[in-house]
């Protein structure tokens, strides 16, 4: 596989999965951002703070420093202090912008290239991999977090439930 296809891909999943998140904010109301289960669980906005600290440790200088940053406080990333929305989708937008640029940046001989994260050995691949794995485990959390609290006002981010053969429906007759 080629490097531009593999980041190409990569690209593409990461870019599904921040639009995800997006649709997800955009059903919500400001409060509910911040609702947590009990306190043991996160709020879509603590999930947010946590990815964003995440992308910013591991990508930036991606190819020349450790993925986790003396800088990063990752303890902190799960006290929320976001006090409104548009602080919470700054947060969002920076930690993806990050990403992206470090994906953007990576040529075909820096596939196989060995990185770290909190001095364990991958490959940019692996790291990359790792990332793919992280992201949206993360982001589920926040479309079911959504999911939970609207319940029947939910927009349905696929295929809504029992309208399966009519999408396959359409799709197939093109």
């Amino acid at each position: 596989m080629s490097k531009s296809t593999y980041i190409e891909s990569a690209i593409k999943e990461f870019s599904y999965y921040k639009q995800l998140g997006e649709k997800t904010f955009a059903q919500l109301s400001d409060d509910q951002l911040y609702y947590q289960v009990n306190n043991d669980s996160n709020s879509i906005a603590t999930i947010v703070k946590h990815l964003s600290g995440n992308m910013l440790s591991r990508w930036t200088d991606f190819l020349t420093t450790d993925g986790e940053k003396e800088w990063r406080k990752r303890d902190e990333e799960f006290e929320n202090d976001f006090t409104t929305r548009q602080a919470l989708l700054e947060s969002w937008e920076k930690g993806w912008t990050c990403l992206f640029q470090a994906l953007h940046s990576i040529s075909a001989s820096e596939l196989s290239k060995v990185v770290y994260i909190r001095n364990q050995e991958h490959t940019v691949l692996e790291a990359i991999n790792r990332q793919l794995s992280h992201y949206p485990y993360h982001v589920g959390q926040i479309v079911f977090i959504g999911k939970m609290l609207l319940q029947d006002k939910w927009i349905s981010l696929s295929i809504p439930k029992g309208e399966s053969i009519a999408f396959n429906k359409e799709k197939f007759s093109k």
